[in-house]
């Protein structure tokens, strides 16, 4: 069996926790902020973990985990 190749755009997108939880951040982040509140701003800022529906499709295309 070959070795398999990690998908490296998701590889920068995920972080996997020492848990094993895949965490994502928001889209959106850079460009636009000045003007939406600073409430919303400071949700930027946090990790969110992904969705139960698409862990099975990163955890394909992240077979090692994340560098």
């Amino acid at each position: 069996m070959p070795k398999l190749k990690t998908h490296k755009g998701a590889a920068r997108r995920i972080k996997i926790t020492a848990t094993g939880k895949m965490m994502r951040t928001k889209g959106g982040k850079s460009h636009l902020r000045r003007k939406k509140p600073a409430r919303v701003r400071r949700q930027y800022d946090g990790m969110l973990p992904l969705s139960p529906a698409d862990q099975n499709r990163i955890s394909r295309i992240l077979p090692y985990g994340v560098e």
